[in-house]
Parts: C-alpha cells; sequence; structure tokens
C-alpha cells in the first residue's frame, strides 16, 4: 500500500467533563479531562472510568457549550460537555 492510500488516523479530541448533583457524587469530581470525537464517546469514556456513573448517563441530558444537545453532537478539542442528572423540586 502506498503512502497516500494509507488511512489516517486522528486522535479524539480531550475536552473537560463537568458533572453535576448525582453525577458528580457518581464520579467523586467536579469536572476532569476525557477524549472522544461526540457527546456519546466522552460520557461513555467517563463510565469506564467511574462504572457508578452508567445509571446516571442513561438519564442524564447533556450541555457541550452551555448548549442541549445528544450524545450524537460531535465536540471540537477544548470543549465542555456537562452531564446533569434529573433534578426534582422547584
Amino acid at each position: 500500500m502506498r503512502r497516500s492510500e494509507m488511512p489516517t488516523t486522528t486522535a479524539a479530541p480531550t475536552v473537560t467533563v463537568r458533572y453535576w448533583a448525582a453525577a458528580r457524587a457518581a464520579t467523586g469530581t467536579d469536572s476532569e479531562q476525557r477524549a472522544g470525537a461526540t457527546v456519546g464517546e466522552v460520557v461513555d469514556a467517563a463510565v469506564v472510568a467511574h462504572p457508578a456513573l452508567g445509571r446516571v448517563a442513561s438519564v442524564a441530558s447533556f450541555l457541550l457549550d452551555g448548549r442541549k444537545v445528544t450524545r450524537d453532537q460531535t465536540v471540537a478539542p477544548g470543549a465542555t460537555v456537562e452531564v446533569l442528572p434529573p433534578f426534582a423540586g422547584g
């Protein structure tokens, strides 16, 4: 295979992940750095590191740089992903 035909690999961007309420309790931290190409990949990496987060993440909402997004949203290097569990009260 010629060099020009070889597939290129690009490292996934590193982002800051901020955890709120039950997500913070599940991880034991309020924020950390994780890598992933999408919000879902970033969250999945966090769940691998913090298995207790899995239950919380399955019902959580996600913000990317302050905007509500789905797990399919791509992330850019240096972005901030926030994991927001459902809140009760009013």
